[in-house]
């Protein structure tokens, strides 16, 4: 029996299109096939659970010394050659080699494409394209990444397909059953608390010993749905679902007499409100909002006003000003949402006095400066005060970074703050100082989005990147600019593909497509 391939793939590519090759090499090895095609029999073998192992000669050959030896022997230990062809690839000698290499040692084995950049056939390197009896150039197959055409998940899937030997249709399928199941465990997760805070609820009270052990146990459970449910549900974008466990648990405490909750209940019920009042803003009702903000602001004063020296007390109040504030800010009505937010951040500078050393504090400082921030950049402009308060926002952020890990989102916020630094110096006509800025959060945006290149906030935050960037250089580099924002363009045109209802998006791309026809 021939003994099988050390690699199931090897990854060929130019130097130009190394971070593409960088990336396709990750996903391609932590994907999984689908458990039910495992084990079963294709022309390419035996289905296995993962595509791993992948070889990339450029990581693995990188302390070899005798570099043509060791990519020989990678390539007759690998099943398939995956070539990722651009305009640079089809200038690459050593690719070409490569291909020419691979096709001497298994002219049986497959040879797949993985379109970057540029358009086939230009993009094929010598010797991809092979020539038919009769005469006529026989593509191999590609998988297309660039936008509006395959795309990264249909582009995966059908390299996949063609390493295992299985049908391309078979796995988007299985792909999108995925995806499906993915929303309705986490849906089903929320309807299971509803059940059971309705269930909870009905027998809360009717015993005084009972009455103690179900309270404990629904307050842990409102509690789960305002953490780890209510960001699972942001996570599938199911706010149908999220506004009824919110419902299902404001219920819960307006079935009983609030006058007589304890206090960490009462701090709950207003976190309820919190939630509530920003998912009705979310949808633009902002009376709704600014009704249920009150209420809670109601309990959180009064809370404040028994122990006005306990900074969670304070926390909480703070969190009150903030969304008044809020929907004043979005009803423009800049004045109001001053005075609120200047409330909110002596409120949150007090918690940070009575413990300087708490991140979750000193995060809150970012944002409290970072809104005063945004506040000074709207008419009349008070540029010079934006810029300190913004700084101010950033080294607050800094510090909460020093304490947080990396999960809790933290780099997300300080990839704002720098954004919201570079527009303040923009306001105050330092330019130079605001491409700094810029160029920081870039650095640390490409980290997020290697990391997690699905999520759709950083590719949000990257586009809007392009955009100020290109306002920064159309006077000195309007060539660097003009390519920024036409590779905004063609993301924004994926993003807006996969959700056509967000208007933001739609709005960056009309802006960019004015902008490209009127510096044409």
């Amino acid at each position: 029996m021939e003994e099988r391939a050390r690699y199931r793939a090897f990854i060929s590519y130019s130097h130009v299109d190394a971070a593409f090759g960088r990336k396709l090499h990750r996903r391609l090895e932590t994907y999984r096939l689908p458990k039910r095609l495992v084990g079963r029999k294709t022309p390419r073998g035996t289905v296995p659970p993962k595509l791993a192992p992948i070889f990339r000669d450029l990581d693995e050959l990188a302390a070899s010394s005798d570099l043509t030896a060791e990519v020989r022997e990678a390539l007759k230990q690998s099943e398939t050659l995956i070539v990722v062809c651009s305009p640079a690839a089809a200038q690459s000698k050593w690719v070409a080699r490569e291909v020419e290499v691979f096709r001497e040692l298994h002219p049986e084995r497959p040879v797949l494409a993985a379109i970057a950049d540029g358009a086939p056939p230009a993009c094929f390197p010598p010797g991809l394209v092979r020539i038919a009896a009769d005469g006529a150039p026989v593509e191999p197959l590609a998988a297309d990444f660039r936008r509006g055409h395959d795309g990264e998940r249909l582009g995966l899937l059908k390299l996949a397909a063609g390493i295992t030997g299985l049908g391309l249709d078979e796995l988007v399928q299985r792909d999108a059953q995925r995806q499906t199941q993915r929303v309705m465990a986490v849906t089903a997760a929320a309807l299971v608390a509803v059940v059971i805070m309705g269930a909870l609820t009905l027998f809360a009270f009717n015993a005084r010993e009972e009455a103690v052990r179900q309270r404990g146990e629904a307050e842990g459970l409102v509690e789960y749905m305002l953490t780890d449910l209510r960001d699972r549900l942001k996570g599938v974008g199911r706010l149908d679902v999220m506004t009824a466990v919110n419902e299902r648990a404001l219920k819960y405490y307006s079935d009983q007499d609030i006058a007589r909750l304890p206090v960490d209940s009462l701090e709950r019920r207003a976190r309820i409100l919190h939630a509530m009042g920003e998912d009705d803003e979310a949808r633009g009702n902002h009376d709704a909002a600014l009704a249920k903000f009150h209420e809670a602001a109601r309990t959180t004063s009064a809370l404040l006003e028994q122990a006005p020296n306990d900074p969670e007390r304070i926390f909480d109040q703070a969190q009150s000003e903030y969304w008044l504030g809020y929907v004043d800010y979005e009803r423009r009505r800049t004045a109001e949402a001053k005075k609120y937010w200047f409330a909110y951040k002596y409120l949150v500078d007090k918690t940070i006095e009575l413990e300087p050393q708490n991140p979750k504090y000193l995060r809150e400082g970012g944002y409290a400066d970072g809104n005063l921030c945004t506040i000074m950049l709207r008419p009349p402009v008070h540029a010079q005060m934006a810029v300190r308060l913004c700084s101010s926002g950033l080294t607050e952020m800094d510090r909460a970074a020093t304490f947080l890990p990396r999960e809790s989102g933290i780099t997300d916020d300080l990839i704002n703050r720098y954004a919201w630094l570079a527009d303040a110096y923009f306001a105050a006509g330092d330019l130079k100082r605001a491409r700094m800025e810029r160029v920081t959060e870039g650095r640390i945006l490409d980290g997020e989005m290697a990391a997690d290149p699905k999520s759709k906030f950083h590719k949000a935050d990257w586009v809007a990147l392009q955009i100020a960037l290109a306002q920064l250089d159309k006077a000195k580099r309007p060539i660097e600019a003009r390519g920024r924002l036409i590779k905004a363009e063609h993301l924004l045109d994926e993003m807006i593909a996969a959700d056509r209802t967000n208007q933001s998006w739609r709005s960056q791309r009309l802006w960019i497509q004015e902008y490209l026809a009127q510096s044409h």
